[in-house]
């Protein structure tokens, strides 16, 4: 399969959300309730990417892709954090489990926030937990959207939903827990959904291997269910992956690299694209800023990539 360049139209905007914030960001390390001395450890090992500025923001939780480590993120949640927001990204597993464990586990670190997400960030700064959002890439993104079903028992109330190139099965079918329905709008969800999608995420990279989001478990089907207010974006010549730090370590990492189809060119305007378009969603509806949303859904070439299949049903 030959590899597409990107070839960006220039735009003479550059939305504020596509670029680095005004906050300088910190990343922390959690270890789990197994190992760690907090007074109130979290259930599972996380990656907490937070504003060093004295403050309260919104929460965010996102769940990696299919073994995939949370440190495999850190240039696309340092963009977000640096606007104004915390990260806090859970590492479910090191070997996938089996059946609904996985959506389980997510839904223990949802309702561990309220107990002792604040204990482990700076005294200056405060998490708003009557704002927390619900994301993922991949396989995470698919558990993102069954906790927002009600999968696993959640306490936690949610606030919005964002997946990023979500999917929920391979070739040879669906994982559990089996969430799409293959009926529009579907999805019991009460609050706001953006999908971001790649293009090249569906394209396997030859007869022998699969594609590494298929299209009839990927982001197209996950936003076709989705009720509004939902928006949808795809990010034409990027491959699954491509949202991932430059340099993986590891095995993990190297297969990371290898086993999707990329798009020929760097992974930063990505990175800044779909962290722009987190950011400006969020905004439009907790900040009271819909500019810059409304920019992105009615130009979408002020992106920094090539967007494809942009929709917005605010109702």
């Amino acid at each position: 399969m030959a590899q597409i360049l990107e070839k960006k139209p220039v735009s003479s905007t550059v939305l504020p959300v596509f670029l680095a914030g005004k906050y300088q960001t910190q990343t922390i390390s959690v270890d789990s309730a197994s190992s760690s001395t907090t007074q109130s450890p979290p259930p599972k090992p996380l990656l907490i990417v937070t504003p060093s500025d004295e403050g309260t923001y919104p929460v965010i939780l996102f769940f990696p892709g299919f073994m995939l480590r949370n440190i495999y993120y850190t240039d696309l949640l340092n963009h977000i954090s640096s606007h104004g927001f915390i990260l806090v990204a859970p590492q479910l597993y090191i070997l996938p489990p089996k059946g609904i464990r996985e959506v389980e586990s997510a839904a223990q670190v949802a309702n561990w926030l309220q107990l002792g997400l604040q204990s482990v960030l700076p005294e200056n700064i405060e998490p708003n937990l009557e704002t927390v959002v619900l994301s993922g890439h991949s396989r995470g993104g698919k558990t993102a959207f069954a906790l927002a079903l009600g999968y696993g028992d959640p306490i936690q109330k949610f606030s919005a939903l964002i997946g990023i190139d979500p999917v929920a099965g391979n070739n040879f079918g669906t994982t559990t827990p089996h969430i799409l329905t293959y009926e529009p709008k579907s999805f019991d969800i009460p609050f706001p959904i953006t999908v971001i999608g790649t293009g090249l995420g569906s394209e396997s990279k030859g007869l022998l291997s699969c594609p590494c989001a298929p299209k009839k478990y990927n982001h197209e089907e996950f936003f076709n269910e989705s009720k509004p207010p939902r928006a949808h974006f795809t990010a034409k010549n990027y491959g699954h992956m491509d949202m991932l730090n430059d340099d993986l370590s590891g095995v993990i990492g190297k297969l990371a690299d290898s086993m999707c189809v990329n798009g020929n060119g760097p992974r930063d305007p990505l990175r800044r694209c779909i962290g722009g378009i987190v950011i400006a969603f969020l905004n439009y509806y907790f900040q009271d800023n819909e500019v810059d949303f409304n920019t992105i859904v009615n130009k979408p070439d002020v992106a920094p990539v090539v967007l494809d299949q942009v929709q917005f049903d605010a109702s």
